[in-house]
């Protein structure tokens, strides 16, 4: 294949197309205004530039356009001839030319090497065998997951390799419904980025999550099961683990064979030899990312890989560009748990000093590597909370702001942005310092998009924006409330106009105070609005088109398509009617049941066409829709109480029961659980929920603000020896008051922690009415209580509404084929034949 070339035109081609080859043309092309280079891109793998970084977010999503790195198709652009599937086979330095898998001989006048690394394998007795993997890129990915679908429920996998890579991989492997065992030569998991304090946190808070590590041992050899299936893995201290897989993920290396072939220097240790200009042995051939060793060095982050792309662009248009050196700061989320590393974070540095808080109760670990007077910052580690990370990293090599330990300490100083000189770097990975990121504030960008859009920051790892946040503030610019770009108004301000106005459509809340046609942000959120000012039902008319997917079928979407059903049963009471109804149900559709933490039963398993055929005769047993897929109340858990516990001071079933009826169907902005504890023993949890009773001598006290998830939070005392009537009024007043202001899928904690003035705040207008809308918020919900009918037994009586409850629109009596299990383990489980998973927000 040839290019038409301008006359004065020079080709250069890169070999490879991952971040770093596509941030290179992106360079290229944004400063060759003069269209001197005509740019040949060949690309090995079947699919143009993606997101390598976030190669672990397509478990679960298995869509390859969800990681596709923007404009990396050049659409519309002459100048740049994107050839995929293909490789470079050989470079001929003599005549000029690239000679390709295709066939093809291309001429150039500059060849940018970005072939990147490969993952290394240990020579281990087995490690060639069907069932090992490793973590590199998308293909294999989709191996690992059909090799762990094909190994079935309870199957184990074994990651060799403890890093970044490794405990990402553990985390794949666990998405997939693998248990994973890390296997890690050093004796802490992460040794390059933490040191032995941080390693300790970091495997209890993994292993807590579900991984079994194995720290300070060798792989030793990968052997066929004794029964054939699978493999048994021998460990150096003679440990052996019976898997169905195993996966690499022991480091990478330079991807150097074709500059080999080629006569360019490379290093000891691999790569191609650079100067700092990015330039080989052979002045008309470059290499940057992975496989070039910069004056000797191999970096292995995209950052520094970006550093070099952006040099060897400006080389190529005559410039006199420079590696500026390497950033290694790392901040990351692995299985939720917070790692940072920055500067000089093993304290190598002459004369340092370490400044350890180590809080195993609440699993962080923070250390700061200071110079010998404790004044200037070199480095350090964050493990369970890098909140400090955006703050700390720019400081490093300058004077601290105040002492070390002050900085780390939970009661310590805020480090403000307003610390950092002009010259700090706040976006390590696209080099953008604080001056850079204030000018642009300066000049119009007025929100975290403008300034990313103006400087690139914050747009590869994300981990600066925080700060991005913090100098928005600081230069005076108000952050925006606005609900999504279709409305400027915040969720709690689109409440108030559906109150005042009395609009009862989306159509007709947009038009008047919105614009456009809306997105999956602001149809959901008015939805519940809507839903929380009047009694009508969520499937009437515009509104059904605005529910998300569980919603929209009254049910709770699963990983194989088929969804699960959950009745309710106040305060965890049931009949032996209709406990014999569940159980003549889940035989006859071939449900999986299993008891909930909230003191129900959940049926899975079923097909939509079957909803209303299990939901008729779940109403007639007397039965009501539990709300498990709605941002409602779930459920009021309960102990037995005063009733049949020699401990119990109150009926905290018959507390339960009162309360679940009252508030059954009622929408928020997110997900809303109750408790009542018949005494302080507090058997039914309450000071883990949104609202939490607990029985007393004297009555009842009211907790508010508890969360389980990501970030649990125990609710606090709003007030204490309540009676009955007041408690009811109490919480009556609280809820409506959470639902007219808070943000859109804000959890009670959060809400009371962003309110001025907080919890007092919360218990001055709830107990003292000190904004004087008690009355409002009580009225609002008698309206609610009074208005309540079950969504289930309405859908049951609507013809039109039922109609929806179908596979396929063009063959309602056709049942989903893709839709299986396998029943060969003492466990239903959905298997999942490779169609992707419908994102369900939870």
């Amino acid at each position: 294949m040839s290019v038409p070339r301008i006359p004065a035109q020079r080709t250069v081609v890169v070999v490879g197309h991952g971040m770093v080859g596509h941030r290179f043309v992106e360079a290229l092309r944004s400063r060759d205004t003069e269209n001197q280079w005509q740019i040949v891109v060949l690309g090995e793998e079947p699919r143009a530039a993606y997101d390598r970084v976030a190669l672990s977010s397509y478990v679960g999503v298995w869509d390859p356009s969800t990681l596709a790195l923007p404009g990396n198709e050049y659409a519309g652009d002459e100048l740049v001839d994107l050839r995929l599937g293909v490789r470079a086979d050989s470079i001929d330095r003599g005549a000029g030319k690239v000679f390709t898998s295709d066939g093809d001989a291309i001429a150039y006048d500059a060849v940018v090497l970005a072939t990147g690394s490969y993952a290394f394998v240990p020579p281990v007795p087995g490690h060639d065998r069907p069932e090992c993997f490793v973590y590199r890129t998308i293909e294999d990915l989709d191996g690992i997951r059909a090799a762990a679908q094909g190994a079935g429920p309870g199957a184990v996998g074994v990651v060799v390799g403890g890093g970044l890579l490794g405990l990402e991989a553990a985390n794949a492997l666990r998405l997939m419904g693998v248990t994973p065992h890390v296997v890690e030569f050093a004796p802490r998991l992460m040794p390059v980025q933490v040191d032995q304090g941080g390693g300790a946190i970091l495997e209890k808070l993994v292993t807590d999550l579900g991984l079994h590590v194995h720290t300070g041992v060798g792989t030793a050899a990968i052997e066929s099961a004794e029964d054939g299936a699978g493999v048994r893995v021998s460990l150096s201290d003679e440990s052996v683990i019976d898997a169905s897989l195993v996966v690499f993920s022991a480091g990478i290396r330079p991807r150097d064979q074709l500059a080999r072939e080629a006569g360019l220097e490379v290093g000891a240790r691999g790569g191609v030899i650079t100067d700092l200009g990015l330039t080989t042995s052979d002045p008309n051939i470059y290499a940057i990312g992975e496989v070039a060793a910069v004056e000797g060095t191999c970096y292995g982050l995209v950052a520094p890989g970006y550093s070099t792309a952006e040099v060897v662009a400006d080389r190529l248009l005559g410039g006199s560009g420079e590696f500026p050196g390497a950033d290694l700061s790392t901040k990351l989320k692995l299985l939720g748990v917070d790692v940072a590393s920055f500067g000089d974070a093993h304290a190598t540095s002459e004369g340092a000093l370490s400044v350890v808080l180590h809080d195993a109760a609440k699993g962080t670990y923070a250390k700061l590597v200071v110079s010998d007077d404790a004044s200037t910052l070199l480095g350090g580690v964050l493990v369970g909370d890098a909140s400090q990370y955006a703050a700390l990293r720019p400081l490093v090599g300058r004077p601290l702001p105040a002492e070390p330990a002050a900085l780390i300490s939970p009661a310590g100083a805020e480090l403000g942005a307003d610390a950092l000189p002009d010259d700090a770097q706040i976006c390590s990975c696209n080099n953008v310092s604080k001056g850079s990121i204030c000018g642009a504030i300066a000049e119009g960008a007025c929100d975290v998009p403008a300034i990313k859009s103006c400087t690139s920051a914050g747009t590869s790892c994300g981990g600066c924006v925080p700060m991005l946040k913090k100098l928005l503030e600081q230069s005076g610019v108000a952050m925006s409330t606005a609900l999504c770009e279709h409305f400027e108004q915040s969720r709690a301000e689109l409440f108030e106009i559906v109150q005042v106005t009395g609009i009862r459509t989306f159509s007709g809340l947009i038009a008047q105070y919105g614009k456009g046609s809306g997105c999956d942000i602001c149809k959901p959120t008015v939805a519940s609005i809507l839903a929380s000012t009047a009694s009508e039902h969520i499937l009437d008319g515009e509104q059904a088109a605005l529910q998300d997917t569980n919603d929209h079928f009254l049910a709770n979407l699963q990983k194989n398509g088929t969804y699960s059903v959950v009745p309710r049963m106040p305060g965890g009471e049931v009949t032996a009617e209709q406990l014999i109804t569940i159980g003549q149900i889940a035989k006859e559709f071939d449900l999986y049941l299993k008891v909930t933490g909230g003191q129900r039963i959940d049926m899975f398993g079923a097909r939509v066409e079957q909803l209303p055929l299990i939901w008729q005769r779940l109403v007639d047993a007397g039965m009501e829709s539990g709300h498990a897929y709605g941002k409602s109340l779930r459920t009021v858990k309960s102990c037995v109480g005063s009733t049949w516990c020699r401990y119990g001071q109150q009926d905290s079933v018959a507390m339960a029961v009162l309360l679940e009826k009252r508030y059954r169907g009622l929408r928020s902005p997110h997900k809303l659980k109750l408790a009542v504890s018949g005494c302080a023993r507090e058997c039914a949890e309450a000071r883990g929920k949104d609202v939490g009773v607990i029985a007393t001598e004297n009555g009842w006290n009211l907790y508010v603000g508890g969360n389980g998830g990501l970030t649990p939070k125990h609710a606090v005392l709003l007030a204490g020896d309540l009676d009955d009537d007041t408690l009811i009024r109490y919480i009556d007043r609280y809820l409506m008051f959470y639902i007219r202001t808070a943000d859109r899928l804000q959890r009670t904690a959060p809400w009371q922690e962003s309110l001025d003035g907080g919890i007092e705040h919360v218990r001055n207008v709830v107990c003292q009415d000190s904004l004087g809308i008690a009355e409002d918020l009580e009225a609002a919900m008698a309206r609610h209580v009074a208005g309540y009918k079950d969504e289930w037994a309405a859908v049951l009586e609507d013809p039109e509404k039922l109609s929806r409850f179908v596979s396929f629109v063009n063959a309602p009596e056709e049942a989903d084929p893709t839709i299986s299990f396998d029943n060969s383990g003492e466990r239903k489980v959905p298997v999942l034949l490779g169609i992707p998973e419908i994102p369900v927000t939870h």
